[in-house]
């Protein structure tokens, strides 16, 4: 991928999906406090938990990319509070980015870990096999979450794309 095409697979990719972090979370009812405590399973995170960690794989992504440092966001908090002043921190700083800070990226290899797994990958297999993919994981599964506890949300807000009217339901 070239500089442009690696700047159009994350950047704004990221702003879209962490504005529906934002207006989901500003769409839970009451104090949220106990939805976002919520799990899937007993092992699993919290739905607050996956949602910070998809926040944080918007800068693991795209900062080895630019070759600088991750920055800190101004909290690390996990609650709805937390969570939607971190998504006004990574719209900030998604919005200072443009395709040319990416042409250093091209032809670069970015070493992680991935778990207890340490990888070296082309900086196309890191976007596209893992970065990305993860950040989606960590989203559908907060999504998944919210449902389960009888949040009222469907596919529009998780993908801002989709529009169904109140109530619809697929025939079974």
């Amino acid at each position: 991928m070239d500089a442009a095409g690696l700047f159009t697979a994350t950047v704004p990719v990221f702003r879209h999906y962490v504005t529906q972090i934002d207006r989901l979370l500003s769409a839970l009812p009451g104090d949220p406090t106990g939805l976002l405590e919520r799990r899937l399973a007993e092992a699993g995170f919290t739905a607050g938990e996956h949602l910070h960690t998809a926040q944080g794989f918007v800068l693991r992504t795209v900062f080895p990319l630019l070759g600088r440092e991750i920055p800190a966001l101004s909290t690390e908090r996990a609650d709805a509070d937390g969570l939607i002043r971190r998504c006004q921190d990574l719209r900030d700083i998604l919005d200072g980015l443009t395709p040319e800070g990416f042409g250093a990226a091209v032809g670069r290899v970015v070493s992680h870990t991935a778990g207890m797994a340490e990888l070296r990958q082309s900086v196309d297999d890191y976007v596209t096999l893992y970065a990305v993919p993860n950040f989606f994981f960590h989203l559908t599964m907060a999504y998944a979450t919210l449902r389960q506890a009888g949040v009222d949300i469907g596919k529009a807000d998780f993908d801002g794309q989709h529009s169904y009217p109140k109530g619809f339901r697929f025939p079974d």
